[in-house]
C-alpha cells in the first residue's frame, strides 16, 4: 500500500505553468494560516523555476515574508557554498533578496558528518514545532515541495535504503547516494515530510516520463511511499505525462 489515496495528479501544459500553478497554491496555503509558516523546499532543477518566479512582482509581494519560515528536505552533505547545495540555490534564486535571514533554516553541513548534521537539524524542527514527537493533527509544514528522481528517490530517500523505513527520527544521514552527484546526504524521513497539510510534488519535463509511469502504476517506490497526512498533490507538465494518461 502506497498511502497515496489521496492523492492529486494536477496537469499544466508546460514548465512555466507548473511554477505559476505551484505559486498559487503555496501563497493559498500561506494564507490559510494567520500565524507562523512553515514551507520545506526540495532541490534538484524542478523547482528553480518557482523560486525565481517567487521572486518576482507580483509574487514577492503576496508574501508575508516576516512569519513564512523556510526549511530544505535533503542536503548534499557539501559546503554551504558548494554548487551542488540544495539551500544555496533556493537561496541564489530568491530566499537571500526577501526572505529574513532568520527565516531561513539551512540543514548544517559543517558537521564532522552526514549524521551530526541530521542530529542538528532535526533538533532545529523540533525546537521550531515546540515539540520532539510529531502529532499528526498539528502538522510541523504547511507546505512539502517535492521532486521524483529517475529511479522513483524523493528527498535522498532512495530505493531499498533503510532510511526509507525510519519511523522514530525526523532526519537521517545517507552515507551514499545512488544517482548523480555521488556524495553523502541528509533527509527528512517519510514520517516529517509527511507531517504537512498540503505535499506538493513538481515534475516536468520528457526525461521524467518513464519514472512517472512507474509511479502512477503504482510501483513500490519512495516517491509512491511519501505522502502528507493531509493533500498530496502531483503538478505535472504535458511532457513528462505518460502516453495515454487521463488525469484525475
Amino acid at each position: 500500500m502506497n498511502g497515496n489515496e489521496n492523492r492529486q495528479v494536477i496537469t499544466v501544459s508546460d514548465s512555466a505553468a507548473l511554477a505559476k500553478t505551484a505559486a498559487e497554491r503555496i501563497l493559498a496555503r500561506i494564507a490559510a494560516n494567520s500565524g507562523r509558516v512553515a514551507i520545506c523546499l526540495t532541490g534538484g532543477s524542478s523547482p528553480k523555476e518557482l523560486y525565481q518566479l517567487l521572486a518576482t512582482d507580483p509574487w514577492r509581494s503576496k508574501i508575508p515574508w516576516d512569519r513564512v519560515h523556510w526549511f530544505i528536505g535533503d542536503e548534499r552533505f557539501v559546503s554551504p557554498d558548494d554548487p551542488l547545495n540544495n539551500m544555496a540555490m533556493a537561496r541564489r534564486a530568491f530566499l537571500d533578496c526577501c526572505a529574513p535571514a532568520t527565516n531561513i533554516h539551512p540543514i548544517p553541513t559543517d558537521t564532522v558528518n552526514p549524521d551530526e548534521a541530521a542530529r542538528r537539524y532535526e533538533l532545529i524542527l523540533q525546537s521550531f514545532y515546540g515539540a520532539d514527537r510529531l502529532d499528526p493533527t498539528r502538522p510541523l509544514f504547511d507546505v512539502v515541495l517535492m521532486g521524483v528522481g529517475p529511479d522513483g528517490h524523493t528527498a535522498s530517500l532512495f530505493p531499498l535504503y533503510p532510511a526509507i523505513d525510519e519511523t522514530e527520527r525526523w532526519v537521517v544521514g545517507v552515507p551514499e547516494a545512488h544517482v548523480e552527484p555521488f556524495v553523502p546526504r541528509v533527509t527528512l524521513t517519510l514520517s516529517a515530510l509527511g507531517s504537512c497539510r498540503e505535499m506538493l510534488f513538481e515534475v516536468a519535463g520528457p526525461d521524467k516520463r518513464a519514472v512517472l509511469t512507474r509511479v502512477l502504476a503504482g510501483e513500490n517506490l519512495p516517491a509512491n511511499q511519501a505522502h502528507s497526512t493531509e493533500e498530496t498533490v502531483w503538478l505535472v507538465d504535458q511532457a513528462a505525462l505518460p502516453e495515454g494518461f487521463r488525469g484525475q
